[in-house]
């Protein structure tokens, strides 16, 4: 399992499933747990989207977004589809696609105080 910060779980999740489209592994608000996973790889590493609950975590989040850091990347075969497509859905894109030796890259806000990074090899 790998985690994210967010400022509020149950709307990170809401996003990420239903804009991003990640499937629910696990949700229990109760105990704000949300755990979403790849449709691609269902096995695969689950995403704790963990609260920021403490002067650290929130301290980390912020700290990276001001500097235009992502707090996590996806791999995309197709970055520039993937951006068309969650920009007809209302994300909002901070970086447009580039490309450079490395691969081609866009940064989106997930509305959860994270920058999110699209990489294609």
């Amino acid at each position: 399992m790998c985690s994210i910060h967010v400022k509020d779980a149950a709307d990170a999740f809401d996003f990420y499933t239903k804009i991003l489209g990640f499937d629910e592994l696990m949700k229990v608000p109760e105990a704000e747990l949300y755990i979403v996973r790849s449709p691609e790889d269902p096995d695969g590493v689950g995403l704790l989207l963990e609260p920021t609950e403490t002067k650290v975590a929130r301290s980390y989040q912020e700290g990276i977004a001001r500097l235009g850091l992502p707090a996590i990347v996806f791999g995309s075969p197709d970055v520039r589809a993937e951006r068309d497509r969650l920009v007809a859905l209302g994300v909002r894109f901070e970086v447009e696609p580039s490309t450079d030796e490395f691969g081609t890259t866009a940064d989106f806000d997930d509305t959860c105080g994270n920058l999110i990074r699209l990489h294609q090899d």
